[in-house]
């Protein structure tokens, strides 16, 4: 594991064990266990599908290291909202600072101005991470299969259900999916990314098709740019997207993803 990757991971340990000496895990373990506010990030995903429609889980990124900053004008209550009001299952933030320029507030303002379930988008290492994305108020987290051990994966998935979050699983290869199978998570992304040199095809998401039961839901992700990707991924019977920087280009994020999804 060469590259971006290592190095947001081994940035990512020195900032949680910075939060630790800030705030100890017990403490926001209780403010994670004292909000009653989930809301249901697979199951929104579900009730859009079983309605007909794609599950989209719309981005809200301000920059990322391949690209820097996407989007200049960066209004994340505006963005939510825009989301929320063009048909968007779900939101899912950054909350990386330091390569994505994210920010925990863009995860509770996201939340604050609508009523779409959270994914907390992140690189999650550690247990403290999972426990502060509740108490933030995410509803789902990410666990990136290429970040992480077998046994790290099954620890993190158990904490998250405990919380009462869903958990979105992220594979990138054959290698990936076999690991992320283990999971009891019926959401799976496949991501069209290269972690390693960031290119992408969705092409990747077809490759893989064949090896996931029908259990899982498939979530796609990256790449995702005009309706003809849509109607590609939708012929092979994959019905749930995770979109993020087609929309944060665009002047009105949730304008695009209705024309991106909804518009044909």
């Amino acid at each position: 594991m060469n590259d971006i990757l290592a190095k947001i991971l081994e940035t990512k340990k020195n900032e949680v064990a910075t939060a630790r000496q800030m705030r100890s895990e017990s403490d926001v373990l209780r403010e994670a266990k004292s909000r009653k506010d989930l809301r249901g990030f697979a199951r929104a995903i579900e009730e859009k599908i079983a309605q007909g429609k794609p599950g989209v889980i719309a981005e809200i990124k301000k920059a990322s290291p391949s690209k820097g900053v996407i989007r200049e004008n960066f209004n994340v209550v505006d963005i939510a909202t825009s989301y929320a009001a063009h048909g968007a299952a779900c939101l899912s933030v950054l909350t990386d600072v330091t390569f994505f320029q994210g920010s925990y507030d863009y995860l509770r303002q996201a939340r604050a101005a609508c009523t779409l379930p959270v994914l907390r988008k992140d690189f999650i290492i550690d247990p403290y991470q999972i426990v502060h994305a509740r108490a933030l108020g995410a509803d789902c987290i990410l666990l990136i299969v290429a970040a992480l051990s077998p046994q790290q994966l099954r620890e993190f998935e158990s904490l998250a259900k405990e919380l009462g979050m869903d958990v979105l699983v992220e594979v990138h290869d054959r290698h990936e999916l076999d690991i992320a199978l283990e999971l009891d998570t019926t959401l799976l992304g496949i991501n069209n990314r290269n972690l390693r040199t960031f290119e992408t095809s969705l092409q990747n998401t077809l490759d893989l098709l064949p090896a996931v039961p029908e259990s899982k839901r498939v979530v796609t992700e990256s790449g995702i740019l005009t309706p003809d990707d849509v109607a590609l991924m939708r012929e092979h019977q994959v019905h749930a997207f995770l979109v993020g920087e087609a929309f944060m280009k665009a002047p009105e994020p949730g304008t695009a993803l209705q024309e991106l999804f909804f518009s044909h």
